[in-house]
C-alpha cells in the first residue's frame, strides 16, 4: 500500500527545510499464540487490541456482521450510537479527551457516508481517528448494489488517508499502517474500506506486520539553525508574542510551553483549540485571540514586534483581514506541517517539526528578559476591556451559567460544547487550566457535536466530570444520542443556553440583516421532559436565582445523565466580534463592554 495522503506528501517534501532526523514506521509487536489460519474479522479485532483499541465506537449492518460477531466475546468494548454520525463524534471526543486514536465502524452505504461529517471535523480539526467501514462484495463493487457507496472517493478530501482493501492478506498491514498515519506527524482520519468477503476469507497470519510505507515520513526534530535563529529573535524582542493552537494539546508540549513562557518571559495567546495549552488563571495568558477573542489579545498581536506561532494555522477567525494581521511584527512559525507555513501569512523564520521537541531546544537557548513597558501596556489594556456581561440583569445571562458552572467544577471539568454563541461563551467564560480539557469543534464549525464528543470524552476518563455546554439548535442536532448515555449509565452532563434561536446566526441576522431572523425561531421540545424520556435526570431553569441550585444538583448526579435547561435571554450578543473582512483591531462591542465596567 502507498501512502497517499496529501500531508504525508508534504511532509516528505519539505525535508530540506526540515532538516531533523526522520521517524522510520516501527513493526509491530507479534502475536505468536495466534493459529495460522485467520479470517479478515479476526485479523481485524486481533490489529485493534494489538494497537490498544479495547474500546471501539460502532454500528451494525449487513456487510460488517461477521466483524461483530468477533466483537463478540472478544475484549473489545463496542459503544454502539443511535446514529453513525454520533458515533464518529464519540471517537473523535474519545481521542481528544485521552490522546489515544479513536475508532469508528460502520456498515456500507448509509452507515459509511453518514460519518463524512465527522471525518470532516476530526480533519479540519488534525485529530487521529480510524474509521473501518463494511463493503459490498468485491465481485459486486462498481455496480451499484444494494447498499453500496464509494466511501473512499467520498472521503478522499476530508481523510488523510484512505483506501480499500480487497486482498485479506492484505488487511492486517492496512490496519497497522492507518493507525500509524493517523497518529503520526499532523494528525488526522484515515478510512479503511473492506469488503464482506474480505472479512470472511482466511489466510496464513501469526500476528508479525511489517508496514510499507516508503512515501510517509516523519520528522520531529526542528532545523538547528532555524532554531538559534528564533531564540535570537526572541531574545531580542521587546514586544512579542506568543500565539499558540491545537498543535500545542496534539504533541503534549503544555510542559514545554509553559517553561518557555516562564523562561522568556513572553506574553501567550491562545486559539479556539489551543485554549488549556496554558493555564488562563496565570497572569502570561491573553486568553482567546480572534472573531470572539478577548481585546487585549487582539491590540497584543496588532502590537507586537515577534509574533511566535506554534502548532496553529493562521485560520481566518483568527487573522480577521490577512494584509493587516500583526503588521510590525516579524514572524516565527513553528509546525508539524509544512504545508501550513506561510500558507496564509508570510514567516521570516519557518521551524517545521514537532512542537514538543521545538520547545525543548527554545527553551535552552532563549533568555529572561523583564519587558516591563511590554507587560504594563497589556495590563492597562486588560484593565480597559475586561470581559464583561451585565450582572445586574434580572434575566439569565448565559454568561453567568458558563461563570457559574466553572466556579461550581473548580475550573477542572471536561468541557465539551455545540457550535456557536454557546462556544464562544464558554471559551471566553470558562478558565481552563490543561491540555485536554475543552473539546470543541473548530475548523468545521459542526453543529451537533457537545454531546456525542462528551459521551467519547465520558468513555475516555471515566473519573472525570464531564458538561456538554451547548446550545439548543446544536442539542437538537444530536439529542438521541442522550440515551446512548442512559444505557452505558455515564454521568455526563448537559446543559442547554437556550435562547430559542440558532444564536450566532441569529446575532449575524441583526447586526447584518436588519433584525431578518429569517427560518431562524424553530420550535423545541421541552428539554427536561425528553430527558427524562429517555431515562435522564431533567432540570428546567427559568431564574436567575436558582442557576447555581441546579448546577449543583446536576454535579451530585452520578449514577446517569442529567440534562439542564437553562432559559436565557433571547438576544444577547456575544462581544467583542471582529466583522468579516475587518483587521483585528476593529472591535465592534466594546463599547458595551466598557459601559459595563
Amino acid at each position: 500500500m502507498s501512502a497517499k495522503s496529501h500531508k504525508s506528501a508534504g511532509e516528505a517534501g519539505k525535508s530540506a527545510t526540515n532538516g531533523g532526523a526522520e521517524k522510520s514506521p516501527a513493526k509491530a509487536v507479534s502475536i505468536p499464540s495466534l493459529s495460522s489460519q485467520r479470517s479478515g474479522a479476526e485479523i481485524i479485532v486481533d490489529s485493534l487490541l494489538r494497537h490498544g483499541a479495547d474500546t471501539i465506537f460502532g454500528y451494525l449492518g449487513g456487510v460488517v456482521l461477521p466483524l461483530f460477531d468477533k466483537f463478540y466475546g472478544s475484549p473489545i468494548r463496542v459503544i454502539v450510537p443511535r446514529h453513525e454520525q454520533g458515533g464518529c463524534h464519540m471517537a473523535d471526543g474519545f481521542a481528544r479527551a485521552s490522546g489515544k486514536v479513536g475508532v469508528i465502524v460502520t456498515t456500507s452505504g448509509p452507515g459509511a457516508c453518514n460519518i463524512v461529517t465527522g471525518l470532516a471535523t476530526a480533519m479540519m480539526d488534525s485529530i487521529p481517528l480510524v474509521a473501518i467501514t463494511g463493503q459490498v462484495r468485491t465481485e459486486l463493487i462498481g455496480n451499484d448494489a444494494f447498499q453500496e457507496a464509494d466511501i473512499t472517493g467520498i472521503t478522499r478530501p476530508i481523510t488523510k488517508y484512505n483506501c480499500i482493501v480487497k486482498d485479506v492478506r492484505d488487511l492486517a498491514r492496512t490496519i497497522d499502517e492507518a493507525f500509524h498515519i493517523a497518529s503520526t506527524g499532523r494528525q488526522g482520519p484515515v478510512l479503511i474500506d473492506v469488503p464482506v468477503d474480505v472479512e470472511v476469507a482466511k489466510c496464513e497470519y501469526d500476528g508479525r506486520v511489517e508496514m510499507q510505507l516508503p512515501g510517509y515520513k516523519v520528522r520531529t526534530k526542528g532545523h538547528g539553525g532555524q532554531i538559534i535563529a528564533a531564540a535570537k529573535a526572541i531574545n531580542e524582542a521587546e514586544r512579542p508574542v506568543l500565539y499558540v493552537g491545537g498543535g500545542i494539546i496534539s504533541s503534549n508540549a503544555s510542559e514545554e510551553l509553559t517553561q518557555l513562557i516562564a523562561k522568556a518571559h513572553l506574553p501567550v495567546t491562545m486559539t479556539l483549540l489551543g485554549l488549556g495549552g496554558f493555564d488562563q488563571n496565570k497572569e502570561e495568558s491573553l486568553d482567546m485571540l480572534g472573531m470572539h477573542g478577548t481585546a487585549y489579545a487582539n491590540y497584543a498581536i496588532q502590537n507586537c514586534d515577534l509574533l511566535i506561532a506554534v502548532g496553529t494555522r493562521f485560520d481566518d477567525r483568527v487573522t480577521g483581514k490577512v494584509k493587516t494581521f500583526a503588521p510590525n511584527a516579524k514572524v516565527i512559525h513553528i509546525d508539524m506541517d509544512p504545508a501550513s507555513i506561510s500558507k496564509n501569512v508570510p514567516v521570516d523564520i519557518p521551524v517545521v517539526g514537532d512542537a514538543k521537541e521545538i520547545l525543548k531546544e527554545l527553551v535552552e537557548k532563549v533568555e529572561y528578559r523583564q519587558r516591563k513597558d511590554w507587560f504594563a501596556t497589556i495590563a492597562g489594556w486588560k484593565k480597559k476591556f475586561p470581559m464583561k456581561y451585565d450582572r445586574n440583569s434580572g434575566t439569565i445571562k448565559p454568561q453567568y451559567v458558563i461563570e457559574q458552572i466553572c466556579e461550581l467544577t473548580k475550573g477542572d471539568a471536561i468541557i465539551t460544547t455545540g457550535v456557536g454563541q454557546n462556544q464562544m461563551w464558554t471559551a471566553q467564560f470558562y478558565r481552563f487550566s490543561r491540555p485536554r480539557q475543552f473539546i470543541t469543534s473548530g475548523g468545521l464549525g459542526t453543529m451537533g457535536f457537545g454531546l456525542p464528543a462528551a459521551i467519547g470524552a465520558q468513555i475516555a476518563k471515566p473519573e472525570a466530570v464531564v458538561v456538554d455546554i451547548d446550545g439548543d439548535h446544536s442539542f437538537n442536532m444530536t439529542m438521541t444520542e442522550l440515551s446512548t448515555a442512559v444505557q452505558h449509565k455515564l454521568p455526563i452532563k448537559v446543559c442547554i443556553i437556550n435562547n430559542g434561536y440558532m444564536g450566532m446566526v441569529r446575532q449575524w441576522q441583526q447586526l447584518f440583516f436588519e433584525k431578518h431572523y429569517s427560518c431562524n425561531s424553530l420550535l423545541n421540545p421541552d428539554y427536561a421532559e425528553l430527558a427524562r424520556a429517555l431515562g435522564a435526570e431533567g432540570i428546567t431553569v427559568d431564574l436567575k436565582a436558582d442557576v447555581p441550585k441546579a448546577i449543583n444538583k446536576m454535579l451530585a448526579i452520578k449514577d446517569k445523565p442529567c440534562l439542564v435547561d437553562f432559559r436565557v435571554e433571547k438576544e444577547e450578543n456575544v462581544w467583542p466580534m471582529v466583522p468579516t473582512g475587518k483587521s483585528l483591531h476593529e472591535m465592534d462591542g466594546l463599547d458595551i463592554l466598557q459601559s459595563l465596567i
